[in-house]
């Protein structure tokens, strides 16, 4: 299937973003989680600025790889295939019948934990403690969807 080019360049552009996004979530990830993080971890925060920025930037980049891979490159898939951008969840419901995404439950569950992860952490350690240990297990999820949807773009060759 042939696509204009301009369509050709964004998903190109869009390729190196999540790329470079899914390096930097994974690195920050193993920062932030190794050797251990606990809720006594989470509680040393105010004391602790090294420890509050790696937070700040998992919960940042974990946010805008999904925003990125969600809001902007699925969108960018779909039309390459012919098809109308819809509603956030109809294109989760394509991504996961093309087999780009595990599930459209599992991908708004991290959407509502991106969300916990950035509202209310400042107001209840053991909210963050718990949101950014699932954050954790879900980083996986995202760099295989990154994969899957790059991998879809260079078998097209698009």
């Amino acid at each position: 299937m042939s696509i204009d080019e301009k369509l050709r360049h964004r998903l190109q552009f869009l390729v190196r973003v999540v790329e470079r996004e899914s390096r930097h979530l994974s690195t920050t990830d193993t920062r932030l989680f190794t050797p251990g993080f606990d809720l006594e971890t989470i509680k040393s925060l105010e004391q602790n600025a090294e420890l509050a920025e790696r937070v700040e930037a998992f919960v940042a980049r974990f946010g805008r790889l999904q925003d990125t891979l969600g809001d902007k490159l699925l969108p960018a898939i779909l039309a390459a295939l012919g098809e109308k951008s819809g509603a956030f969840i109809d294109n989760l419901d394509r991504a996961e019948r093309l087999g780009w995404i595990e599930s459209v439950d599992e991908w708004m569950t991290m959407r509502k934990l991106r969300n916990q992860m950035v509202h209310d952490y400042v107001e209840d350690p053991v909210v963050l403690s718990n949101a950014l240990q699932s954050g954790h297990v879900f980083v996986g999820v995202l760099v295989k969807t990154a994969r899957r949807m790059t991998s879809e773009i260079e078998r097209r060759e698009w």
